[in-house]
């Protein structure tokens, strides 16, 4: 602790005993303990003050700058979806409208749409029988194709000729092909 070897305090000892004398030398070092003990306490309450105060300062830098940039953050970004549509809506009404399309652009576009629907095959309709082609082929052009026969379900085409009292025949299973 002073960094005394052990010859110094042999020689400390010698000194108080001698000048403090035997019957006083146990109380004397009990008191001197009691202030090394002492010291020892508050040099570790000023130690630990130190440290707090040292955190503080440190937090309240910490504080400084987390407030710092939420301020930097709150009138860099600050967002109002009523102002931004009303500054939308103002902008659309404030901007000169464009003018109209001129006949030669209409017709030009016109003629563009009829020339792609004309290279464009066209499709027979999605419900129509694989037969279509055929029986539109046979008809006139520009007159209706004629429909397809009606085919009644086979769990439903001897409904009609079976016993009344008989209890209703099942339907097959749904397989996902068409018959």
């Amino acid at each position: 602790m002073f960094d005394m070897s052990w010859g110094e305090v042999m020689l400390i000892g010698g000194v108080a005993l001698i000048v403090i004398g035997p019957k006083d030398l146990p109380k004397a070092l009990r008191t001197v303990g009691q202030m090394t003990a002492k010291l020892k306490r508050m040099a570790g309450e000023f130690q630990a003050q130190f440290s707090e105060a040292m955190r503080e300062a440190e937090l309240d830098e910490v504080r400084r700058e987390v407030d710092g940039i939420n301020r930097s953050v709150s009138t860099g970004t600050s967002f109002n979806p009523i102002q931004s549509i009303r500054d939308e809506i103002k902008g659309a009404v404030d901007r000169p409208a464009a003018p109209p399309p001129s006949n030669e652009t209409l017709a030009a576009a016109t003629a563009q749409l009829q020339a792609e629907a004309a290279a464009t095959p066209a499709l027979p309709p999605k419900n129509a029988p694989e037969s279509a082609p055929e029986s539109l082929a046979e008809s006139a052009p520009g007159a209706p194709a004629a429909a397809p026969e009606a085919v009644p379900h086979p769990a439903t085409a001897g409904a009609a000729t079976s016993n009344p009292d008989a209890p209703p025949a099942a339907a097959p299973p749904i397989t996902g092909q068409t018959p």
